[in-house]
């Protein structure tokens, strides 16, 4: 097989949450642990940082690895999903994975796959620690893919374990109440290994310390941390919180002296985020006059910081297009959307997009109108067609939806 038709096997014959939903989660982690005996576990083999939570895992995963790329480090960044290329999941330094890898891989362990019926995310993971061992990075910033606990990426021991902020995502896996959210995060807490809390709130605070207990592990509250963060090319004001977290995260590294950081390596890793690690989708501006910006939050406490943003930009006429996947909650979204916009309806190009039909009609009860169109690219090309010079057009609703736009 060749890259595309290789990773066209991984997406069709093997499940994959993201495209499918509940029949690829694993309720246990006994696959994984076979994939990495099977490969003479890679993940041993590397140092690493882990990295879970319920929003900002991705921008905090890059500011991370930006950070120690100015350090001199060769570092490798996992994570999910991708927006274009699946080989965005699987970066060294910010170049992506090679297709030739990706290909050796697969048909190497093809058989071993097949057997024991590996979901996509399993064999992805183990693709990813496999990469890092054999390219002898320095250190790899892992990110969780979902919960933390029975995650596939939670069978390293990590330098620093890091919990970006809980909120409601995901629960017909994780559970329904935040505590219970917070106790599958606290999953990744390792013993004598120091975590950092990024937010917490009065009802996961406790959870993650009877678990930092159990484990006798240093905790550290990043939101608590009284300090001016640098600036960085990355917008959105939600990136504070992000900010926060990787600071803390750096300073323990610092302070144990897990690895060299100086000053000059922070403020030059903030700034240069994006050329670094290649990071995309985070209120990200893709035109002007009208401004357009795309952004991949796509949860209740996600989509809250957004809209608030969006409160702060002047325009004329807001432009709303707006796309989801079938098993969201829109209860929990929907009211946070602004009703004073034109809404462009539409479904993303995968099995569990909601047709678009549908979302206008569950939206009109929330106040908000609009258009249905067959297609993203549809809805985006109305948009830009209707919208005025003063205007403001956002994309969002689902990362598959900004996906399709970049």
């Amino acid at each position: 097989m060749n890259y595309n038709d290789t990773v066209h096997w991984m997406f069709a014959q093997l499940p994959m949450y993201q495209q499918q939903g509940a029949s690829a989660y694993r309720k246990d982690l006994h696959n994984i642990q076979a994939l990495t005996k099977h490969l003479q576990h890679p993940e041993q083999k590397i140092k690493c940082i882990h990295v879970a939570g319920t929003n900002g895992k991705g921008s905090t995963s890059h500011l991370i690895v930006s950070v120690l790329q100015e350090a001199g480090y060769r570092v490798g960044l996992y994570t999910s999903p991708h927006l274009k290329d699946f080989r965005e999941r699987i970066k060294i330094n910010g170049e992506m994975i090679s297709e030739e890898y990706v290909v050796d891989f697969i048909a190497q362990h093809q058989p071993f796959f097949e057997k024991h019926s590996l979901s996509f995310f399993e064999m992805t993971v183990g693709l990813a620690f496999d990469y890092f061992a054999h390219q002898k990075v320095d250190i790899a910033v892992i990110e969780v893919g979902m919960g933390g606990r029975l995650d596939a990426t939670n069978i390293i021991t990590p330098l620093v374990s890091v919990i970006t902020n809980i909120s409601k995502d995901h629960t017909a896996f994780l559970g329904n109440t935040l505590a219970e959210i917070a106790g599958e995060k606290a999953g990744i807490i390792k013993p004598n290994i120091p975590v950092v809390i990024g937010e917490y709130t009065a009802e996961t605070k406790p959870v993650f310390e009877a678990k930092a207990k159990e484990c006798n592990a240093e905790i550290f509250y990043a939101q608590d941390l009284i300090q001016t963060t640098p600036a960085t090319e990355l917008l959105g004001e939600y990136q504070e919180f992000n900010k926060k977290t990787v600071m803390q995260t750096l300073r323990i590294l610092q302070s144990k002296k897990l690895l060299s950081i100086s000053e000059n390596h922070i403020s030059d890793g903030f700034m240069n985020v994006i050329i670094n690690t290649g990071l995309q989708g985070r209120w990200q501006q893709l035109g002007s006059n009208p401004k357009i910006i795309c952004d991949t939050a796509h949860n209740s406490a996600g989509l809250k910081i957004v809209m608030q943003q969006i409160e702060h930009e002047k325009f004329e006429e807001l432009h709303m297009i707006l796309g989801v996947v079938n098993d969201k909650d829109l209860t929990e979204i929907l009211p946070l959307l602004p009703q004073k916009a034109h809404y462009y309806f539409c479904k993303p190009d995968l099995p569990r997009g909601l047709d678009a039909e549908i979302l206008k009609k569950i939206a009109t009860n929330f106040g908000l109108t609009g258009d249905v169109y067959s297609s993203v690219s549809e809805a985006y090309q109305a948009a830009q067609n209707k919208a005025a010079q003063n205007d403001f057009i956002y994309v969002g609703g689902s990362t598959f939806v900004v996906a399709e736009i970049l």
